[in-house]
């Protein structure tokens, strides 16, 4: 079993660090050569015994472009284990607070691992006493004083984008939460298919109190759709802080587990997660993302399509092989 850990060394951030295409931060591999072109399938042209096309199997290589897979991350801490992604948020000493690069590295990673279609879940953790505790207040807060209605346009959408990453990339996402879970490290929480935590866990969308709309990040969109929106106009008016206990009981928490377990059980679910069927997983979390906002003649029209797709595939027939040879399915997530 393979395991490769991706580093980062402590390298200062600047305002302009937004994650452009020649950011220093991702190293490219002037070597990689182009995927070859797909071969013409075979046919028989024999008028007595005419064969349809030969199916191929086509790897996610053949849907990639020229550009290299990043190979180190400056602003985050990326393990992978089996189909397993572990991203940490490592800047202990600062409460794993955002910078400006930090964003710019989550989106393009989530936007990598969902081309390579070899990631069957994530977990999104944090590194020392807490979880994350939002923007850092010099690196970000103070910068983007100096910055014109341009950039900070750009900036937002940069963080908007991250969330949408997290949402619609084709694999469980999974936050393992202990400490302060505050302002954007609320969202990124908020926006995982599953929260673990434990019961040191505090979650704060703190937006209003730096003077901010509370609806930062989707959080205005997601929230409501958790917790109902009685709790979710508390939470992001007031900004105050939901410990553990309050947080499992409104729904914010997936799971609650003991002291210093949330990381534990956020890899144990990532493993069952990783070797259950993942195209089935995809699709589930494709649909719960679609359906909010369909009506549901839609909606039940969506459902009836994804199950016709999903009955032609192979782990829908490899359950039917599995019960009736009376052993576990062995699924291939296609």
């Amino acid at each position: 079993m393979s395991h490769r850990t991706e580093g980062r060394p402590e390298d200062p951030v600047r305002p302009e660090d937004l994650g452009r295409p020649e950011d220093p931060g991702r190293s490219e591999d002037p070597g990689r050569s182009e995927d070859p072109a797909p071969e013409s399938p075979s046919e028989d042209r024999s008028p007595e015994r005419p064969t349809a096309p030969r199916a191929r199997s086509a790897s996610p290589g053949h849907f990639t472009g020229s550009a290299s897979p990043t190979g180190t991350w400056r602003h985050l801490r990326v393990t992978r284990e089996a189909g397993v992604v572990t991203v940490t948020l490592a800047r202990p000493e600062k409460l794993n607070a955002l910078t400006f690069g930090a964003y710019a590295d989550l989106r393009d990673l989530l936007a990598e691992l969902s081309r390579e279609g070899s990631v069957r879940a994530l977990v999104l953790a944090g590194e020392g006493r807490g979880f994350c505790s939002g923007g850092d207040v010099e690196e970000i807060i103070g910068a983007t004083l100096a910055l014109d209605t341009a950039r900070l346009l750009a900036f937002n959408r940069m963080t908007g984008q991250v969330v949408r990453a997290v949402r619609e990339c084709p694999f469980p996402v999974i936050a393992a939460v202990h400490g302060a879970a505050a302002g954007a490290g609320a969202v990124l929480a908020l926006a995982a298919d599953f929260r673990v935590a434990d019961p040191s866990a505090r979650f704060a969308f703190l937006f209003t109190r730096v003077g901010l709309s509370g609806g930062d990040m989707g959080a205005a969109y997601l929230l409501p759709r958790v917790v109902g929106l009685g709790h979710a106009t508390r939470l992001l008016m007031l900004g105050e802080p939901v410990r553990a206990a309050e947080a499992e009981r409104i729904g914010l928490i997936s799971e609650l587990t003991a002291e210093g377990g949330a990381d534990a059980r956020a890899a144990e679910l990532a493993r069952h997660l990783a070797d259950g069927p993942a195209l089935a997983y995809a699709q589930t979390k494709a649909l719960l993302t679609a359906e909010l906002d369909m009506p549901l003649a839609a909606a039940v029209e969506l459902d009836a399509a994804t199950q016709a797709l999903l009955m032609t595939g192979e782990d829908y027939a490899e359950f039917h092989a599995a019960f009736s040879g009376k052993r576990a399915p062995r699924w291939q997530g296609r």
